[in-house]
């Protein structure tokens, strides 16, 4: 078995090492808009959860094929209630406006690149979360943490497949989306 896996990491190095190797669309100005189905769950441990909209624009600024930042604006519009019956009301509700930046490190992997996102933003608009353990409900402007897992394919990387948390700490619950993008140069 270990000279299988020994075996097994020398080819994937060897392919990995002579083959050209694109983690990212190439580095230049890009970009990106994406859309998908938003969310919204609590950070507690409620049963709770809401679905909705999503849609983000990205300037793309890309230092090199394995690192970038990205200035983003977007907009998630996302809500839930309990549906159970003997449970007091519970809803979950993020109506807002981003805007915010992120820095994205892609694996060098043609084809599928896995990529990891994370910054820093704020959020405009209404929120609540209404469960067992938080009553909260703010309007106005808060900070959040966005963060993101997903994948860009295609053979210039051009589209990606991506799942987006925003985290709202001052309210106890999280935003986001499983969405699909794409890229674009500008010039």
């Amino acid at each position: 078995m270990n000279k299988l896996c020994f075996y097994f990491i020398v080819i994937l190095f060897s392919g990995i090492l002579f083959n050209p190797v694109y983690a990212q669309i190439k580095k230049g100005e890009y970009i990106n808009a994406s859309i998908g189905i938003g969310i919204c769950a609590p950070s507690d441990e409620s049963e709770i959860d809401g679905s909705g909209f999503y849609a983000q624009a990205e300037y793309v600024l890309n230092f090199n094929s394995w690192i970038g930042v990205r200035p983003y604006v977007g907009v998630v519009v996302a809500s839930g209630e309990s549906e159970e019956q003997e449970m007091p009301e519970l809803r979950i509700k993020s109506n807002a406006a981003l805007l915010g930046a992120k820095f994205r490190l892609t694996a060098p992997i043609p084809y599928v690149a896995p990529f990891v996102e994370l910054g820093i933003g704020m959020s405009a608009g209404s929120f609540e979360t209404h469960t067992e353990y938080t009553d909260l409900k703010k309007n106005g402007v808060l900070l959040h943490v966005p963060f993101t897992l997903g994948l860009a394919l295609d053979r210039k990387n051009n589209f990606d497949v991506k799942f987006s948390y925003y985290y709202h700490n001052s309210v106890d619950q999280f935003s986001g989306a499983a969405a699909l993008g794409f890229s674009f140069p500008i010039e």
